[in-house]
């Protein structure tokens, strides 16, 4: 398969330069960059109904192995930090378990019983969102673990680098970002990775968008947990509103040092009407805001 393949031009590549392989190396890096650019219609549709389904109040689900699993785990494990998504609504499905993260599970790969019981273990249904994450596309353990979750009814979107691969067959939203083969023939920590890398940064940072947990580019649904956050959250509240920042530190205050509270009550909603505008409005700022204007709140 194409990244597997051994690439003619790299056959002398411990004989060059450091500099030389070093840049052969970037090239490729930029081209595995630009294999994601077909599957932007694919990712932005994934993530328009993984935010249906997260409304209902899902998971996000990662499953893969190997360095798959890896980059799964390191996109799910930012989420929490960057936009207060709850640890409670992540699940991360390793190959050899969390022991994998750090030290390679041999053979855990191939288990499709065990891909197949972690989505039953972990109670997969229609309103969660399974991501199957496999450079080759054909590792069985990931490959079971999105065959059964879509079974379960669960929203799935398989990630590949590799074209007819059966990941992507058993998955609804088909991820293909072709990166070929690799400079060090079979690395696919390499190309493969960071288009890999690239897939998930995009499809959950628009799945967070679609929640609402993102207003004019700000992560406005972030946990102001410490004095620095504190003053990042009061930032935030002047940008959108143009107040000053002692009125932006005293709706934050009253709005319990969150966000989207405080610039509605910045906008002259009380507490109580900005929650229950937020609440209606799914959490989307944009929308409470215009219900606020509108004078038809509550």
């Amino acid at each position: 398969m194409p990244t597997e393949d051994v690439s003619a031009r790299f056959a002398d590549l411990d004989g060059w330069p450091t500099r030389d392989s070093v840049e052969a190396m970037f090239e490729a890096q930029l081209a595995a960059v630009a294999a994601v650019r077909p599957a932007l219609g694919a990712i932005a549709d994934a993530a328009d109904e993984a935010a249906a389904a997260l409304h209902r109040g899902g998971r996000l689900v990662y499953a893969g192995a190997g360095t798959s699993g890896r980059v799964g785990v390191q996109d799910g494990a930012e989420l929490p930090p960057t936009f207060d998504w709850p640890f409670e609504r992540l699940v991360f499905a390793m190959a050899g378990g969390q022991g994998a993260l750090v030290k390679s599970a041999e053979g855990a790969e191939d288990d499709e019983a065990a891909g197949a019981r972690a989505m039953d273990e972990a109670l997969i249904g229609p309103d969660d969102v399974v991501i199957g994450v496999a450079a080759s596309g054909t590792t069985p353990y990931t490959v079971a673990a999105v065959r059964r979750a879509a079974e379960r009814g669960a929203v799935t979107v398989g990630v590949a680098n590799n074209a007819g691969a059966p990941l992507l067959a058993v998955a609804r939203h088909k991820v293909l970002a072709e990166t070929g083969a690799e400079v060090v023939a079979g690395s696919t920590r390499m190309k493969a990775g960071t288009a890999q890398k690239v897939v998930l940064n995009l499809f959950s940072t628009a799945v967070m968008i679609r929640l609402g947990r993102v207003h004019g580019g700000l992560m406005v649904h972030m946990r102001a947990s410490n004095a620095k956050l504190h003053r990042r959250a009061a930032d935030m509240v002047v940008r959108i509103t143009a107040c000053t920042m002692d009125e932006a530190y005293a709706a934050l205050e009253q709005g319990r040092w969150e966000v989207k509270t405080a610039v509605l009550i910045v906008r002259g909603a009380s507490p109580a009407k900005a929650d229950l505008l937020l609440a209606e409005e799914r959490g989307i700022l944009r929308a409470a805001l215009a219900r606020l204007q509108r004078g038809d709140a509550g």
